[in-house]
């Protein structure tokens, strides 16, 4: 497919079908959107002697997420990781172009229109999962240069940071085995992400080895269905004695639950939140949470992408390991009387 037969289907002059492609004054709105459209359902893209030759840059990055939109305005995660990238890409001029996607398949759709289009210089890759199909596109010859920020284990080759859930996981359980817990729940997010399964395997093999009742339930990660399932648990016999929230609002929620059955926090349940932020610091008791430094995270991933621009080899670079912050959520379980 080339730049003709878009002229020809879009009924514009060859010239003007370039300055659309390449987002070039020169056409109207109406001509460039007409000609993207036709070049989006033709499946054009760029050959890659002809980009090399041109060595046209956009300045621009671009992150989709394929998530409830309003996400953004509930989990802090995003908006610390999104300033940490915006660090990077201010002190070089760039942009980011984020998108937010209701699925998986319209994620695929926009990664081929960027690609086709040339409208952004790389890709930040975010919620790996096992057998993604984002990983075989963004690994094709003529792919935008990418980061996927997830465990090397579900990055295909392509260059990943990532952070030790593992090991956190593992912590954390310990932490509670060591002031007394034997039944501890943890209110995961999203099965289908590649954290979420890594976070499942080290909760179940450490419960396994240290000889406590470890029990999963599933969420959204929305504070409505981490109310609902804390209400589940705190009203099965036995409830546990701590809960582990795979994020911050649901641990703030099921705080807010265990105050409405009456259950105190710390002295009866603790808690623990994943991706320490202002809300755990905020809350009352403060909730002691995993933490690392988010907006550092962005700012190393916005760096290794920038490296893999400029034509860096793949590699796997570890950020950190969440450590945990014990506050006022955690204590040790009271001895029997």
């Amino acid at each position: 497919m080339t730049i003709n037969d878009i002229a020809e289907r879009s009924g514009v002059s060859i010239s003007a079908v370039s300055f659309a492609l390449n987002g070039r004054k020169g056409v109207s709105a109406q001509t460039r959107e007409r000609v993207l459209r036709v070049a989006d359902e033709l499946g054009w893209a760029p050959s890659s002697a002809a980009r090399s030759l041109m060595g046209a840059r956009t300045d621009t990055i671009g992150l989709v997420l394929a998530r409830e939109s309003r996400t953004l305005g509930i989990e802090s995660f995003y908006m610390q990781f999104i300033a940490g990238i915006e660090s990077e890409l201010s002190m070089r001029d760039n942009a980011l172009l984020l998108q937010v996607v209701p699925d998986m398949e319209t994620e695929l759709a926009t990664y081929k229109k960027w690609r086709a289009t040339r409208r952004v210089d790389g890709i930040v890759m975010v919620d790996p999962r096992i057998d993604d199909p984002r990983i075989a596109m963004l690994s094709e010859p003529d792919a935008l240069p990418a980061v996927v920020v997830g465990d090397t284990s579900l990055a295909g080759g392509l260059p990943s940071v990532w952070t030790d859930d593992d090991a956190a996981t593992r912590e954390s359980l310990r932490y509670l085995h060591a002031i007394g817990h034997r039944r501890i729940a943890r209110v995961a997010g999203v099965e289908e992400f590649g954290h979420t399964h890594i976070r499942d395997l080290a909760f179940r093999d450490e419960s396994a080895t240290l000889g406590i009742e470890g029990t999963t339930v599933r969420t959204d990660y929305m504070p409505e269905s981490g109310s609902l399932v804390t209400r589940r648990l705190l009203t099965n016999r036995p409830r546990p004695t701590a809960i582990v929230y795979d994020n911050d609002v649901m641990a703030l929620a099921g705080l807010g639950v265990a105050a409405e059955l009456g259950i105190r926090v710390p002295d009866e349940l603790s808690i623990i939140a994943w991706d320490d932020s202002p809300l755990c610091v905020a809350a009352y008791p403060r909730l002691s949470a995993l933490n690392h430094d988010v907006v550092a995270y962005g700012a190393h991933v916005a760096r290794r992408l920038f490296d893999r621009m400029l034509g860096a080899e793949g590699g796997s670079f570890q950020d950190s390991t969440p450590a945990l912050v014990p506050r006022g959520t955690t204590a040790r379980v009271p001895e029997p009387t």
